[in-house]
């Protein structure tokens, strides 16, 4: 793997010293308070997706137009394909630091008449040992962008000349790697590694913006003896080394307490619990953690021994709102399994859960009292939450609602706090799996580490489409949904312009009255749709913006009208 990195560095503008103002720890801590920008992943820490903004607004977007079209030129097919942009894009004092699908940065000077790319960085990442390149974005820090690699390497770079500060091999076992946003706070990069279906075993850890030395790992799979290790029970106790786990999404961030609030996705093999009977801690779970430490204060698990796919790394938003009567400090979420939760953030005490997604027959219901599903048995080493619908060897296919994707999967959700409105996109549909002999395969070392590690095989029940559901913590209640025929990877950013955006599978971008979820605009690209728009203003011109770009997903979802739809990589921006 090439470690001498190629830089790229020109531009026609003249760059002042304001451009480059140090992205502390105060201004991400307030960083709603800077509407014009994007500072860091979520927008915000507590991951509202709320920009402040309003322009643009319900009564005019029918005017938005294509302001601009910048194509990212890093197009390149890794071992297992072209993969997709998936990436949150940073906006600070009129640059923009776009990431593309090889986690190249592009930084864009937008406060011309014709924006342009001021330098490109490149880390070249090695083609043979990524299988298909995803990327979610990079972090500010001080004068510094950081990104982390798909091969396992976290990198500081210089914000004004685009060179290297210095690069660490963080992720150093065989198949791991990151894909989630780096998340910097408090004097700490928080970065995970994300290929869990991969066999390998999930962990969080804490790097120095220093110099990229490793300060604390947590591991979200315990090995024997330690907490948690119990609720693996396999008699040959392996099936810990390749558990998963994985956080592959970046998470929300509490800037009083330092906590750090990050799903946890599905144990390995995905569909075949008999591998890995047991509980699985900590699958499927939230947990927070202390950024200092790396301590784990609480956690909280969504589906103990997961046979669906139910990962919940999504966006967990922290919140402060009042709950049977009482203030309650909060973390919600759209879980990927069909359910919204509320949580208490001070400890992760099960407050409420309600079924936002159409067709759900996975379990009957959530328990009222302990947030666990019906059907649930403790200590038993095989759950199933409904009757016949477990997958098990042998036992042939079943069909679970909702899809294995969701629900709301990794893409992540707005909050518009003046409404109390909670937004999450995503599918609407169901899968069919069935259980493989890859256990058998692991087992004789025919599959290793790096090698997708599913434990069965998985289809689409039927066509796949989307909606947008408006979830109040007002009411507790679904208070509207938009449906769209084809289902959305994307996620969403809500303004005060009383508007809700978002792309779709099919190449199509939205936007949506907040209250009504009614369609007031579109725009085709003509490409698939996996990433988040956002929203900012440059000299006081408000624009929208989203990249376009990826595998087609007709097959998989059952959506025939997308089958010749192009691979494309394109930032797309739109104003009035």
């Amino acid at each position: 793997m090439h470690k001498k990195l190629a830089i790229t560095l020109f531009s026609i503008f003249f760059i002042s010293s304001s451009a480059f103002s140090e992205v502390t720890m105060d201004r991400l801590a307030n960083a709603a308070s800077e509407p014009q920008n994007w500072l860091t992943h979520h927008k915000t820490l507590d991951g509202a997706r709320f920009v402040d903004l309003d322009e643009i607004n319900r009564f005019n977007v029918k005017n938005m137009k294509v302001a601009y079209t910048i194509p990212l030129g890093d197009v390149a097919e890794g071992s297992d394909g072209l993969g997709s942009h998936q990436s949150t894009p940073l906006v600070k004092d009129g640059f923009m630091y776009a990431t593309g699908l090889w986690d190249v940065v592009y930084k864009i000077d937008l406060r011309g008449d014709y924006p342009s790319i001021q330098w490109m960085f490149d880390p070249e990442n090695d083609p043979e040992i990524i299988g298909n390149p995803v990327t979610r974005g990079a972090a500010l820090w001080g004068n510094s962008v950081i990104i982390n690699t798909e091969d396992g390497r976290v990198i500081s770079i210089d914000d004004e000349t685009g060179e290297m500060n210095w690069e660490t091999q963080i992720a150093t076992e065989q198949g791991e790697g990151f894909r989630a946003a780096p998340l910097a706070v408090d004097d700490v990069i928080l970065v995970h590694n994300a290929f869990g279906d991969w066999g390998t075993r999930g962990w969080i850890s804490g790097v120095s913006p220093e110099d990229g030395s490793e300060l604390w790992r947590f591991f979200t799979v315990p090995a024997p003896g330690e907490p948690g290790s119990e609720t693996w029970t396999d008699a040959a106790q392996v099936a810990w080394k390749t558990g998963g786990a994985a956080a592959w999404v970046t998470g929300m961030y509490d800037t009083k307490t330092q906590q750090y609030f990050v799903g946890t996705g599905n144990p390995v093999p995905m569909f075949d619990p008999e591998f890995r009977p047991g509980d699985n801690l900590y699958s499927n779970a939230l947990l927070a953690i202390n950024s200092q430490t790396g301590n784990l204060d609480w956690h909280f698990q969504y589906t103990p021994g997961d046979y669906l796919d139910y990962d919940e790394v999504g966006s967990h938003l922290i919140v402060d709102v009042e709950y049977d009567g009482e203030m309650r400090k909060q973390v919600t979420h759209f879980g990927r399994n069909g359910y919204y939760y509320q949580l208490d953030r001070t400890n992760g005490q099960f407050l409420s859960a309600v079924q936002y997604i159409e067709k759900l027959d996975w379990t009957e219901g959530i328990d009222p009292k302990t947030g666990l599903p019906m059907g649930y048995k403790p200590g038993q080493g095989l759950q199933e939450y409904i009757a016949g619908g477990a997958p098990r060897r042998g036992g042939g296919p079943i069909t679970m609602c909702p899809h294995l994707q969701g629900g709301v999967n990794m893409w992540p959700t707005a909050y518009n706090p003046n409404l109390m409105l909670n937004y999450g996109a995503g599918f609407e549909g169901c899968s069919e799996i069935e259980v493989n002999d890859d256990a058998e395969k692991v087992l004789a070392g025919e599959m290793v580490p790096g090698d997708v590690f599913l434990g069965g095989s998985l289809a689409s029940e039927g066509r796949i489409e989307g909606s947008i559901a408006a979830y109040s913590l007002k009411t507790g209640k679904v208070e509207s949904k938009y449906f769209h025929p084809a289902a959305n990877y994307a996620g969403v950013v809500a303004t005060a312009g009383g508007l809700v955006c978002t792309g779709w599978v099919d190449g199509m971008v939205t936007c949506h009255d907040d209250k009504t979820l009614d369609k007031l605009w579109e725009f085709y690209t003509g490409t698939n749709i996996k990433a988040p728009p956002i929203s900012y203003s440059v000299n006081g011109k408000q624009y929208i913006a989203i990249l376009a770009g990826g595998t087609s997903s007709a097959g998989w979802l059952n959506l025939p009208e997308t089958e010749n739809i192009q691979f494309a990589s394109t930032l797309y921006v739109f104003s009035l």
